[in-house]
């Protein structure tokens, strides 16, 4: 999809973070947006910003966990804009998690499967129909994480592991697309090469009641990008960080040439994405890794 003027972009967890910097970055290039969020305050600051640089959207309540909130929002889009051509399934969250993994929350797992893996799975299950029914090229992006789809940093478990279950759907959809000769382009978006600075670290905002804990707030005590910047510099590390916007660039730059993997790494990725293939082809003992090591 070289071209993105007039195509219609449909972006779950759009108005922060990595969806907000999509969202601009296509409207810039002449797409019309339909943003889904729970965040009703950054819902209202991009819905203004947007609007402010001339970019036809619409913003809307969406919660993924709920697949009939992404048939609304799938219902909007073709409501407004006659149909989609562009889905990113992007909504995420971090639960925030430290320690031994017997000891965490039932609700920060409950919270994390939620949001990341049934989010992906419903935004599918109220898209893809859509798109393969209009049998026209399109483009369906999953937001996934390195931590989790390529290596496993060991002290985010929980989300470690929400983020290998949506790489494996997100690579099961692209081969069933593929053996049904659909147009549709399913791709693997992987935020980076660096942290992103994100609000990914203080998700608590966003919350659902039911699944609040008697203690509020990250077990980590990490709750933002700076705070992990704090924290590596106790250890003498620097930690590198990746906009947003960078990660857009790279995304769309991927999206032109029809690529399934828009991921941008460093020298020290490789190595470790080597390393941990080597590792399990020797059957070696695996041996952990490190955020910015």
């Amino acid at each position: 999809m070289r071209d993105f003027k007039d195509k219609v972009a449909v972006i779950t967890g759009g108005a922060s973070g990595v969806g907000r910097s999509l969202a601009f970055a296509l409207g810039r290039r002449g797409a019309r947006i339909v943003i889904g969020d729970v965040d009703a305050k950054a819902m209202e600051a991009i819905d203004q910003e947007l609007a402010a640089e001339g970019i036809e959207a619409r913003v809307a309540a969406c919660d993924v966990t709920n697949v009939a909130s992404l048939e609304n929002l799938a219902d909007i889009a073709t409501e407004h804009f006659g149909g989609v051509q562009l889905v990113f399934a992007n909504a995420g969250i971090g639960a925030g998690e430290s320690g031994a993994m017997w000891d965490y929350s039932d609700k920060d797992w409950q919270w994390c499967f939620n949001v990341n893996i049934w989010g992906v799975i419903n935004t599918i299950r109220a898209f893809m129909p859509r798109l393969v029914a209009a049998n026209e090229p399109a483009h369906f992006v999953v937001t996934g994480s390195g931590n989790g789809a390529l290596l496993i940093y060991p002290d985010a478990p929980i989300y470690t592991a929400s983020k290998a279950a949506v790489h494996a759907i997100t690579e099961n959809l692209h081969y069933q697309l593929q053996a049904a000769e659909s147009p549709v382009v399913v791709s693997a978006l992987f935020p980076g090469p660096h942290v992103v600075e994100t609000g990914l670290f203080n998700s608590g905002r966003v919350r659902p009641e039911a699944l609040k804990k008697e203690v509020e707030g990250n077990a980590s005590g990490i709750s933002s990008v700076d705070d992990m910047k704090r924290m590596a510099a106790e250890y003498g590390i620097e930690l590198q960080t990746t906009h947003p916007d960078e990660v857009a660039a790279m995304a769309l730059e991927g999206l032109e040439r029809d690529a399934f993997w828009l991921l941008a790494t460093t020298p020290d990725t490789e190595q470790k994405i080597r390393a941990r293939a080597e590792m399990i082809l020797n059957r070696d003992t695996p041996v952990p890794n490190m955020v910015g090591g």
